[in-house]
């Protein structure tokens, strides 16, 4: 595999650029069904392009699940679709062993999980060995089955869905498995206008489709690709700083950030972010740079991607709840504190 760096306006940045047309077809097909909810849609794209699992959270009728299912249809890949429910145990989502009478033999009999795309519907109504057996296959792309292991054929994603005003029937997920997610997502009411194109298409004898427009084997082409965009290393220490501004435990060097604001910050937050966000803003960063149609990263592509990334991964303290902090006010200001390149 070729780790050099693409240098922007070189003819391989070129032809990145070329290639990349195919995505914006996919957003487009994805279009035609879901309307509006551009930036879900975008940063499912991004998943497929990093390899990075995604939580959309948001209440019910939001198009989130129909989201998902549009971009199965607009890739070449295997699909499934998995409803989690306080039943559900872990041989329903990644197997069992069966035992066959005429030949004495035990034999797997895999399951959904063994997918290219796998739909986790309502993923936090499913008790903790289901989740247990998730995490297995989100952080190690495998399953075991019995005492055998099976990796999972890549292109291999998570998308899940979870309504955040439901208790009833309901587990919260493990910090563990929610840092395993690149994004989550917050989805929002349609506007005005969205709502009356809704209204008009949905309503239709004939529903819109999306056609396939891009193989598994290109994602796993353009994923190598995309991770060689060439990120410069002031890039790199913003990012780094990002992170670390969250830390209590790490100095920041005078001149990084407003030392009073900083203050404020690390004391609504209980636990940081993980070195995992690091990474993830990293990949991330580069593919929205290339959804915006350049082979090299901008501070502005760092902060698209910072909320989705780092909403699950902080933890406010009870004082920063009290006051009504969110995660995303937190993050706005932190974007607002550290110093930009």
């Amino acid at each position: 595999m070729n780790e050099t760096p693409i240098e922007p306006n070189s003819r391989e940045a070129e032809a990145l650029l070329s290639e990349s047309l195919v995505l914006k077809q996919a957003l487009e097909e994805m279009g035609k069904v879901v309307v509006g909810q551009s930036e879900m849609m975008r940063s499912l794209v991004m998943g497929i392009l990093t390899g990075g699992h995604v939580l959309l959270e948001g209440l019910p009728g939001l198009a989130k699940t129909l989201a998902v299912k549009t971009l199965a249809q607009v890739i070449d890949a295997k699909f499934q679709r998995v409803q989690f429910t306080p039943d559900l145990l872990p041989s329903d989502l990644i197997g069992t062993v069966i035992y066959r009478e005429q030949t004495g033999e035990f034999l797997p009999k895999k399951g959904p999980i063994f997918a290219n795309i796998v739909l986790a519907d309502e993923i936090n109504r499913a008790p903790a060995k289901v989740q247990s057996a998730l995490l297995e296959a989100m952080a190690e792309k495998q399953v075991t089955i019995g005492e055998t292991t099976y990796k999972l054929e890549e292109p291999f994603l998570v998308l899940a869905t979870m309504n955040p005003i439901e208790q009833e029937g309901t587990y919260t997920l493990p910090e563990a498995q929610l840092d395993r997610f690149l994004f989550k997502l917050r989805v929002r009411y349609p506007s005005r206008e969205e709502e009356r194109q809704i209204l008009k298409r949905m309503t239709l004898i004939e529903t819109p489709t999306a056609k396939k427009v891009i193989s598994a084997s290109k994602i796993l082409e353009m994923r190598n690709e995309v991770a060689r965009l060439y990120l410069d290393e002031r890039i790199e220490e913003y990012i780094l700083r990002l992170v670390l501004a969250t830390r209590k435990e790490v100095d920041m060097p005078s001149g990084e950030a407003n030392p009073d604001k900083l203050r404020e910050i690390r004391q609504a937050i209980a636990v940081g972010a993980s070195p995992r966000a690091t990474i993830f803003l990293a990949k991330a960063s580069r593919a929205f740079a290339l959804l915006e149609g350049r082979t090299y990263v901008t501070p502005d592509d760092v902060k698209g991607v910072a909320y989705e990334i780092l909403r699950h991964r902080l933890i406010l303290t009870f004082e920063a709840e009290a006051r009504n902090l969110s995660t995303d006010d937190v993050i706005h200001m932190l974007l607002d504190t550290v110093t930009v390149p």
